[in-house]
This record gives C-alpha cells, structure tokens and sequence, in this order.
C-alpha cells in the first residue's frame, strides 16, 4: 500500500494557537489590548488558510489516497506500549479542522467588540487561543491517546471560560459542575484505552501503537469481540462532551460564560467532539449492533426532552442551551443508525446557525444592557436591524425550512432514521416530532425578543442600540454559511450529487458503496436516485418535514405574536403541572441533588471526613506519629542526661551484657 502523503503544515495548524496564547498569557498587560485582539484572531486566522490549504491539496488526490499525515516527534514509548505525536488529516478531519477554524475566527472577531470593556480582556483570549489549540488536537490527531490529550484540554477550557467571571458564586459553580460531570463520561473514555491497550498489546509487533487509527483499523478481527464494551465505554465519554442523558445537565449552566464562549465552545466544538469520536471510530461501531441502537436510542431522547425543556424557558441563552442539547441528540442518533456522514453534515450546518444564534443574543444582550430575559425584551426588529435579519436566518436555519441549511442535514437524518436498516420508524417519528418542537420554541423566541412593543425599563429602552461592526459583521458572514452551507449536501431526490456526503464516504467504508453506486447513477444522467420509489419517498418525507417546521414556525408566531392569552392560558391549565415541569426541567437537577449530592456530601463529613480524615489520617497518622515522635523523645532524654557516672556506667553495662553474650554463645 502506498505511504500517505506528507504535510508539515497540520504541526502549526494546531500549534499557531498555543504559542498565541502563551504569549498572552505570559506577557500579560505589557501587550496594548489592540495588539492582543489582532494576534489572538490572527492565530485561528492563519490555521484557517493552512486549513484551506490542506482542503485544497485533499481535493487534487484520489479519494481513496485522501489522507495527509504529519509525524511531529517520539512520546510514548515503554515496552511494546508507544504512542506518538503525529498528525493526520483526511476528509472527515478537512471538515473539523474548516468548521472549529472558521467559526472561531469569527467568534475571535466578534470578541473584540463583545469583550473590548471587559478587564479580563487578555486573560479572555488567552483562553480562547489555548482552547482552539486543544480542538485542533483533537480533531488532528493520529492516535487515541493524542486525541485524549486534546479531550482533556477543551475540558480544562470549557472549565475556565464558562467560570470566567468567577467572582459571582454562580458563575464559579458552573465551571465546576462542568468539570466534574465532564470527568465521569472521562472515565469511560479511559476505561476504553485500557481496554484496547489489553485486547490488542499481545498480538502487535514491534513498531505498531496499539492506539492509532490505522492499526485499529488493521486489527478489527481482534476488537470485534469487545466491540459492544468499547462501543459503549467511549459512548460514556461521548455523553458527557456531547451532552447526552443523563450527562447533559452541565451544558446549560454553562451559559454563565461570556457569550462568545457559549458559541464557540459549547454550539460550535468542543460539544460536538463527542459525535467526531464515535464518526471516527465508526468501524468499532458498525461492528456492534447493540451498542448503535443504545447510541441511537439515547440521541433520539435527548433530542425530544431537551426540546421539550425548550418550550419553557425564559432566558434567551438557555433556550438555545437546550436547542443545542437537542441538536446533538440528532447527531447522536444520526451516528446510532449508521448514518455517520449525515451526522457530520448537521454537525457543520449546525455550528453555522447555532454560532450565528448565540452571537446574534449576545448582541441583543450587550443592547438591552445585559438582560437575557425575553419576558422583558421584545419590540429590537426596529433599532437592531442586523442583529435582527441575520438572527431571523437562523431561525429559519435551525427550524429545517427550505433551502436554509438546516434542512438538508435536518432531512438526511430523519430519512436516514426511516430508511436505514439500523434505524427505524421509532427514530423518525421522534425526530420529526422534536423538529416541530424546536420551530415552535424558535418562533416563539425570536417574536418575544424581536417584535411587538418593548417591555423593557425606561432606563434600559434608551440605551438599545445596534452592535458595532466586530460584532455584526460575523453575523453576516454566519448569517451566509447558514443559508447556503447546506448545498454541498443538496440530496440526489432534489437534483444535487450529495457532494459532502461522496466526500466523506471513503471514511466511512461501511456507506462507501451505497454513496458511489448512487452517485455513478446520477452522473450517468438520472435525476433522482436509483430507485424511484424510493426517491418519491424520501421527497414525500422532506415535504412533510417542512410543513412540519412551517407549522411551528407558525403556530409559535400566532400564539406568542397574536394571541398571548393562549400561553397563559397553556401555563395554568391542569393546574400548571405541565408548563412547572418544562420550566424545572423535569426536575432533574433537584433528582441528581437528592439522589447523588447530598448523600455524597453526607458521606464526606460523616464517613470519609469524621473517620477516615479525623479519626485515621489526622488521629492515627498525624497525630499518632507526633506523639510516637514526643515518646520516643522522652525515653531517650533519660539516656541522655550529661552525667559522667551515668555514662560510664552505662559503657560498663553494656560491656557486661557482651561479655555474657559471649561465653553463652562458646
């Protein structure tokens, strides 16, 4: 087999924002903000063109030689367990490393302007470097125990971006509860190394790293018995990055950060790392049957719970925290079925609309002089005209209409779900439901904020004002990628070749041959796909898709727009069981606090603290050796009382006891 093909430039892809941020960080207030504005966004800019770059010369190869690799230096190497530093890029990593590269130049961007009062301004965007430079290592690397270094590093960032205002309480408990929910999906990550390094150590030759990509591919004979244990050990560590049930409680805390960094990091990347884990370990996956359903089950769930959450909050940013949580569930599911490629492609439509979202509230954020309550808003269509018309292209993107981004990927999923052998009616059905659920919750978010008359104080009224343009400029450019980023994956049912979906097929050989019979079919001049049923079918489904979106889109206009008695009316029917539920959440935090923390924290004072801290730690071992130390001092200081007598003897004693010794012993 021909050796990939080398590329140096993957190594300052991912460092270019290391040595950024290091340099921020370290030179603190001797750089001019300005200056470090301008080189915090120049280094994602210039991994962005190396990432084009490399996109580029991927394109002038045969698709089945599509990869770049980058072998930096020796890490790891004790016995036949080694792992090294290496990069490597093929198609699905051209696609992460363009999306985490792109949007965060963007977000970078939008900083500046969002930040530019904020004292912490450089400590803001040191951190923000330090994460892309951990998302890029993670998305680049060649070997499990790289991409877990990386994994490990947009965990500490989330930690200290969403805790970044640590002085309010809340804020600081956030970034906590993050981290530690983070770490028990972490475990399950570990687990899976060790795991593989067990299966597979006995049987490598010297040379091979039991971790990287390649030699896992080499060795599925081998994994395919602890495929299902593997399967679901990384999907534990998926659900805690991605957000999936019941790890999903951290991501809306998480909106205590500064707003960028809820676009960044928790719509954009860092919790869409879960879905790249599972896309590129698809040939592990596809090997267990059990352990897809599970993922696909748990993805549909989550989509449907958090969009039903979504209904019921009030605060701008935690509605679209929940839409987020329901849109991971999609790509969750979309990887359960099979369908990786179409996972991948709303991970990519979804940063562009979700980006645009978060940076289009905090621009109405930063104008309504920090109020994210919608209940006070409303009535901004008029002085925030941008902020306004890009915002509303994301609605529009998010809730699946035509021809706006989101509804291709939104559509190949659920026709995916209806059509593959491993997904079924059940997963449609709650898919289609929970895109309804999000069009109406969307409508329902921007007529609130944008129309109608302003509830806000009078105070407040005079001071909304458009966004400079750091801020409304990368909305523009969101505000395109979410129209148009969708056609690279126009579906054959609608004329299109599905060019993302044949780019991405040599990564997942498992759809390989589907994607190319049916692209053949189309070049030799076929309008639709090979089979016309089919075709009909999946048109069928599309338009039912979206007069389902339309109608959110509508029902959530009228109900909020035109006649907000029947929300009122909704809120105290039954009693307002239903609306108290949606707005606690299902009660989940109040469930984890009785069942997990309070017992845990009970077992801390009384168990671990009382007894094993007090009683054996400081009582026997603390305590214990000063007071063996105190004795033993005391003893001796009646052998050491500077009498010559004593001394002497002692020395005759002693010289007694030997002599005895001695004629015993003969």
């Amino acid at each position: 087999m021909e050796s990939p093909a080398v590329e140096t430039a993957l190594r300052w892809i991912v460092l270019t924002p290391l040595l950024s941020a290091a340099i921020i960080g370290l030179a603190g207030r001797r750089i001019p903000q300005r200056a470090v504005g301008l080189l915090a966004c120049a280094a994602v800019g210039l991994p962005l063109a190396l990432a084009v770059k490399t996109f580029v010369r991927l394109t002038g190869m045969a698709p089945d030689a599509r990869l770049l690799t980058d072998a930096v230096a020796p890490w790891i190497a004790v016995g036949k367990l080694r792992a090294d530093i290496g990069f490597a890029c093929d198609p699905l990593g051209a696609v992460m490393i363009l999306v985490v590269t792109g949007v965060g130049f963007l977000i970078h961007v939008y900083s500046i302007g969002y930040m530019g009062h904020d004292p912490g301004f450089r400590r803001f965007f040191a951190y923000l470097n330090l994460f892309v430079f951990a998302m890029l290592t993670l998305v680049l690397a060649d070997n499990l125990i790289l991409l877990f270094l990386g994994w490990e590093g947009v965990g500490l960032c989330s930690y200290l971006l969403i805790g970044f205002w640590f002085n309010e309480e809340q804020n600081a408990a956030a970034g906590k509860k993050a981290f530690i929910v983070n770490r028990i999906g972490d475990f399950g990550f570990l687990c899976a190394l060790f795991l593989v390094a067990a299966t597979l150590l006995p049987h490598l030759t010297a040379g091979e790293s039991p971790f990287a990509f390649a030699t896992l591919r080499s060795h599925l004979g081998l994994l395919g018995s602890v495929a299902t244990a593997l399967g679901l050990l990384f999907f534990l560590g998926v659900a805690g990055k991605s957000a999936q049930i019941p790890l999903y409680i951290w991501l809306p805390d998480a909106m205590a950060g500064p707003t960028p960094v809820s676009a960044l990091i928790h719509a954009a990347t860092m919790v869409t790392a879960g879905v790249y884990l599972m896309a590129r370990l698809n040939f592990i996956y596809v090997l267990s049957p059990v352990a897809m359903a599970i993922v696909a089950a748990v993805g549909a769930v989550t989509a449907l719970v958090a969009a039903s959450i979504g209904l019921a909050q009030n605060d701008i940013k935690k509605v679209l925290a929940y839409s987020t949580v329901s849109q991971l569930g999609y790509m969750v599911m979309a990887c359960g079925v099979g369908a990786f490629a179409a996972g991948i492609f709303h991970l990519m439509t979804h940063a562009f609309f979700k980006a645009l979202l978060f940076l289009g509230s905090g621009s109405v954020i930063h104008a309504m002089s920090g109020e994210q309550d919608m209940r006070v808003m409303g009535g901004l269509r008029g002085k925030m005209r941008v902020t306004y018309a890009t915002f509303a292209v994301g609605t529009l993107a998010i809730a699946g209409i035509f021809p706006f981004a989101g509804f291709f990927s939104k559509d190949e999923i659920l026709w995916k779900a209806f059509s593959e052998a491993g997904g079924g009616l059940q997963f449609w059905a709650v898919g289609f439901l929970a895109a309804g659920l999000t069009a109406f919750y969307m409508a329902r978010l921007f007529t609130l904020t944008f129309l109608g008359e302003n509830r806000a104080s009078d105070h407040v009224r005079r001071h909304i004002h458009e966004s400079p343009r750091t801020m409304t400029v990368p909305l523009i450019v969101l505000a395109v990628l979410s129209l148009v980023g969708g056609w690279i994956g126009w579906p054959h049912f609608l004329g299109g070749a599905n060019h993302f979906e044949t780019w991405l097929a040599p990564v997942f050989h498992a759809e390989s041959q589907v994607v190319a019979h049916v692209a053949g079919e189309h070049a030799a001049g076929a309008v639709v796909s090979a089979h016309g049923a089919r075709a009909a079918q999946e048109f069928g489904l599309a338009g039912a898709s979206l007069l389902w979106a339309a109608l959110g889109l509508a029902l959530g206009w009228w109900v909020y727009g035109r006649r907000p008695s029947l929300a009122e009316g909704w809120r105290r029917s039954a009693g307002g069981i239903p609306h108290r539920i949606l707005a606690n959440k299902y009660y989940v935090d109040e469930l984890y606090e009785a069942a997990v923390i309070r017992p845990g924290y009970a077992l801390s004072r009384r168990i671990l603290w009382k007894w094993v801290d007090v009683g054996v730690i400081d009582g026997l071992i603390v305590n214990g050796s000063a007071v063996a130390v105190a004795i033993t001092g005391a003893v001796l200081r009646l052998f050491q009382n500077g009498l010559v007598r004593f001394y002497a003897w002692a020395v005759a004693f002693g010289a007694a006891v030997f002599v005895v010794y001695l004629t015993v012993r003969s």
